[in-house]
């Protein structure tokens, strides 16, 4: 990606957790989380989607249009102009599923027909979620401005702003799993094609018992999908070797494991005690930040610089600032507005350096040649212009 790009997405996402905080310095208004979310989740994640997929380093005249017109959709949603929001909704789902229709078939045939790798599984599943997000957050801000066809407490829009998370995860999946050789061994390959329907029908049936209101269902599709993560974790660690990108997308996934303990223990608090509000509430926070600052951005990170590896950094150090910024800094940052400044100043940092340190010449990391590592990368893998067989 180019260095103009990156630092689009450097700025749109210090605006994002900007906007998190913002709430400490403003009052009047109480839907600042609504950009906060939007910006990251919608804006940096779909636009990656879409890049990831059409296998450029620049950006095409879709994407950046997609890119604009997400940013205005975030702006217009969040200033409650609901009608220019939808019709910027449609036009972003036209957009993603274009793009879809060009990199995959329009019936997912993948998802049900052998011969198909698990990565293309997943990256289908990821602009297909996207496309179905638009054109249902779309549904829902028709039905709760005007229609009102459904009553649900949870069938808001800001609870589907929240659903664009999913994509970002399924793409990152679909970028740990090209990097994995050696799935066409049986056991492998059925461990990835049970892992691909585990996640994907786990997430949704789990937002079907949140729009319920469920409380234990949700507890055991939660540990389901927790196992499924500790299974594509084991076959990540295990496969890949001598990839720096491997380091983050394991920080990545140790971010998901630590989601899914601090959500089970949300649920859990809230059928188990009538005082959880005040704790429910930091572990609620906790989830989402480690969420979208930490799982999400691992793999956001990598996809900007998947044309770069190996890259010139500290790979130890910049991960273990990360972990500080996201366990302790952005958390304490929500009631102290001078831990909010140093987060915001922080996640900055972490990010130019991860977006602008430079490409190795000489020595990796490991004292390597870095031609010979380059090879040794495998730069992203089934094109999804090709049918993705193994």
């Amino acid at each position: 990606m180019r260095k103009r790009y990156r630092l689009l997405f450097l700025i749109l996402m210090v605006m994002a957790l900007g906007f998190g905080f913002l709430h400490l310095f403003v009052e009047g208004r109480s839907n600042f989380e609504r950009l906060h979310i939007f910006l990251f989740n919608l804006t940096s994640g779909g636009t990656s989607i879409l890049y990831y997929l059409e296998e450029k380093k620049r950006m095409s005249v879709k994407v950046r249009v997609f890119l604009l017109l997400s940013i205005g959709f975030a702006f217009l949603a969040w200033m409650e102009l609901f009608f220019a929001a939808s019709v910027c909704g449609l036009i972003l789902a036209a957009i993603a599923e274009s793009v879809r229709q060009k990199s995959f078939s329009f019936f997912p045939w993948e998802f049900f027909q052998g011969g198909y790798t698990t990565a293309r599984r997943f990256a289908h599943a990821s602009i297909l979620c996207l496309v179905l997000g638009l054109v249902t957050s779309v549904f829902v801000i028709a039905n709760n401005a005007w229609f009102h066809l459904f009553t649900l407490e949870n069938l808001t829009i800001d609870t589907f702003f929240l659903g664009f998370s999913f994509p970002v995860s399924l793409i990152t999946m679909s970028v740990m799993f090209s990097l994995i050789p050696d799935l066409k061994r049986p056991a492998m390959k059925g461990a990835g094609i049970f892992a691909f329907w585990a996640v994907n029908l786990g997430v949704i049936v789990f937002f079907l018992f949140i729009l319920a209101g469920k409380l234990w269902p949700q507890v055991a599709v939660t540990l389901i999908l927790f196992f499924t993560v500790v299974l594509i974790f084991a076959l990540f660690v295990k496969y890949v070797h001598g990839l720096q990108q491997k380091s983050f997308l394991i920080s990545g996934m140790l971010f998901l494991l630590y989601t899914s303990i601090t959500g089970i223990a949300y649920i859990l608090l809230e059928i188990v005690s009538d005082r959880y509000v005040q704790w429910g509430d930091i572990l609620l926070r906790l989830h989402a930040v480690a969420a979208l600052y930490g799982w999400n951005l691992s793999g956001l990170a990598v996809i900007y610089r998947r044309f770069d590896f190996p890259i010139r950094l500290n790979s130890t150090q910049l991960i273990s600032g990360h972990w500080i910024l996201v366990c302790l800094c952005v958390p304490l940052g929500d009631n102290y507005p001078a831990m909010a400044v140093v987060s915001t100043l922080g996640y900055g940092v972490f990010l130019y350096l991860m977006f602008f340190s430079g490409k190795l010449v000489g020595e990796t990391e490991n004292g390597e040649n870095s031609q010979a590592a380059s090879s040794s990368q495998c730069v992203y893998p089934h094109p999804p212009t090709t049918d993705g067989r193994d």
